[in-house]
């Protein structure tokens, strides 16, 4: 009969017979390059209020958006500058 139990592991250890690619060294987080896409995101949101607009909805939509993902980025930022706070 099988346990309930799981077995426990760190989430850092990932062992080279579960995911071959940790021998490449392509398995892991890209936090400098998931910063890099989220303010070229957050910039090109800002760049698309340029334009001929009659109404300006979609405008409060597009900056509401991108102060959503700057505020996720300086709140992520703020957060590795300080783990032991969390």
């Amino acid at each position: 009969m099988a346990t309930s139990e799981l077995e426990k592991r760190p989430a850092q250890t990932v062992d080279a017979r579960d995911e071959p690619s940790v021998e490449w060294g392509w398995h892991g987080h890209f936090p400098r390059m998931r910063q890099i896409a989220g303010w070229v995101t957050a910039i090109a949101l800002l760049l698309m209020t340029i334009g001929n607009h009659q109404g300006h909805v979609e405008d409060l939509w597009l900056i509401g958006i991108a102060v959503a993902i700057a505020g996720a980025l300086l709140r992520d930022v703020v957060k590795r500058r300080t783990p032991w706070r969390s």
